[in-house]
């Protein structure tokens, strides 16, 4: 592995500016971490017209801070007023919060950073050495291959991430009908356009983005949040004891693995990998019983993997052109915005960007650690700010900043079009990711499938005759029938115990 272009990435996180936007989406990142229900997908979405005037370097290194940033700020509202901030740190609340009413609320907040740190940074250096390495794979990549690839993404979204699975589906159908809007890449002839020369050009990324992660999660959140939340318990004792440490190493171990491997996951990210994290913690614990009454390992596990994780998912970003999660699909419309394609060559042909987005997460890690605790007591303050306060201020800044985009006001429209859809989604339970993330992939899978068919003279069977696109279409299949499996084995298991029950009687 050649270290020049590492060394390289150093000196461009190092520059001034590059140190003021990375200090800047950190704490803005803990921030979102902190009110419950915004999280960073919805701030990046808000942010986008921001970075036009800045460095794509600059820009990335920003949002990058938000989004692994955004992972520890749920931690503490988890921990003291149990509000998870983040849907990643709902599972910090049941020994977090626990520990906290024990007196114990500095240890869990420590443990938690600690294992942040150590997760994020185990994270990092596992992609730095994978990333080059994913990325000459993929130059192997043609059409056929991104096709398989594609399809076993939006699958994987609807069917590894957690939720309803069928309402999962069927938000990645409409992402994908979605992106079918605007004129034929090949023949020319415009598709659900309405004779409106707005959607000739298709549907444009920003305005999906702030609308239904956006305007869509304000809306859903003034509704939901009625109550005030608790009062805060006091910290102290934030650095944990050497028992606590020892506890607790296994599980920052075993959660910096996971976290990493299920991040690089499409469907997989923090969130998933939390939950995962503890289940094994109790799964391995000799006395599972003290889960949920304040076990450490109920905190150090969850919190390493959900960093570890929210690292890791850049590799299939940066190297592949595929977002692994929703956030993701928002860092790649501004990668987009900002003229860079992700993929394959951008670590050959960009690697001052790379590199510095790479290396700009050491740094982040280490403010993340230095100033969790210091900034505990304001992010408290700041969450006693009503949200009827927030909220119109948001909204404000969101329908602005896509209008700077283009100049159009239907942009406008369609941002309140795609906000008032993201409302009804919350509410009906359909999460807004898997249609993100469809849409963002669904162009791909079009262009790619339909040049793959060009190639194989109309013949789908020569997906098969290539060995990275047959290994992935393989895979696409066993994901694809492993719930029916599992539901005509359960089927199986219930008539058996039945017929058996019948002749006992």
């Amino acid at each position: 592995m050649d270290l020049t272009p590492v060394l390289a990435g150093f000196g461009v996180v190092l520059e001034p500016a590059n140190l003021l936007y990375c200090l800047l989406g950190v704490v803005i990142g803990m921030l979102i971490g902190v009110l419950p229900g915004l999280g960073p997908a919805a701030t990046i979405a808000i942010l986008l017209p921001i970075t036009y005037g800045i460095e794509p370097v600059t820009a990335i290194i920003m949002l990058a801070g938000i989004f692994y940033g955004a992972q520890y700020g749920g931690t503490i509202t988890s921990v003291l007023l149990r509000l998870p901030g983040e849907a990643s740190s709902v599972v910090t609340v049941f020994d977090g919060h626990a520990m906290a009413r024990q007196g114990r609320a500095g240890t869990a907040l420590g443990i938690a950073a600690i294992g942040s740190f150590v997760g994020g940074t185990v994270s990092i250096v596992a992609l730095s050495f994978l990333a080059p390495v994913v990325a000459g794979f993929a130059l192997d990549f043609g059409p056929p291959e991104y096709t398989a690839l594609a399809l076993l993404g939006i699958l994987l979204v609807s069917t590894v991430s957690s939720g309803n699975r069928l309402k999962a589906l069927i938000a990645a159908c409409l992402g994908l009908l979605l992106a079918t809007v605007g004129r034929d890449g090949f023949t020319a002839a415009e598709r659900f356009t309405f004779d409106n020369l707005s959607l000739a050009d298709g549907l444009d990324f920003v305005p999906i983005a702030m609308g239904l992660f956006g305007l869509g999660e304000i809306l859903y959140n003034l509704e939901q949040r009625h109550r005030a939340p608790d009062a805060p318990v006091s910290v102290a004792n934030v650095w944990p004891s050497r028992s606590d440490l020892k506890q607790s190493s296994g599980a920052i171990g075993r959660g910096s693995v996971l976290g990493f491997v299920l991040g690089i996951l499409p469907g997989g990210g923090a969130t998933l990998s939390s939950l995962a994290a503890y289940a094994i913690e109790k799964r391995r614990a000799k006395d599972p019983s003290r889960f949920g009454k304040g076990a450490v390992e109920g905190v150090a596990g969850p919190e390493t993997a959900n960093n570890a994780a929210a690292t890791s998912s850049f590799i299939p970003l940066l190297t592949l052109g595929i977002p692994a999660n929703a956030t993701m699909a928002v860092i790649f419309g501004a990668l987009l915005i900002q003229g860079v394609t992700p993929g394959p060559q951008l670590v050959s042909e960009e690697p001052e960007l790379f590199w510095g987005v790479v290396n700009s997460m050491y740094l982040g890690n280490i403010l993340l650690l230095i100033m969790s605790i210091p900034l505990v007591g304001l992010f408290v303050k700041i969450l006693r700010v009503r949200p009827a306060v927030l909220a119109p201020i948001t909204v404000l800044i969101t329908l602005v900043g896509v209008y700077t985009v283009n100049n159009d006001v239907f942009d406008i429209v369609l941002v309140i079009a795609f906000g008032a859809l993201g409302y009804l989604m919350k509410k009906l339970g359909f999460d807004p990711g898997p249609l993100v993330l469809a849409f963002v992939l669904g162009s791909l899978l079009e262009e790619s499938l339909r040049r793959s068919l060009l190639i194989f003279d109309g013949n789908p069977a020569g997906f098969f005759t290539r060995p990275i696109s047959g290994v992935l279409l393989a895979a696409f299949l066993l994901v694809a029938l492993l719930p029916v499996v599992r539901s005509l084995v359960r089927r199986q298991r219930r008539s058996r115990e039945r017929s058996s029950e019948s002749t006992r009687v």
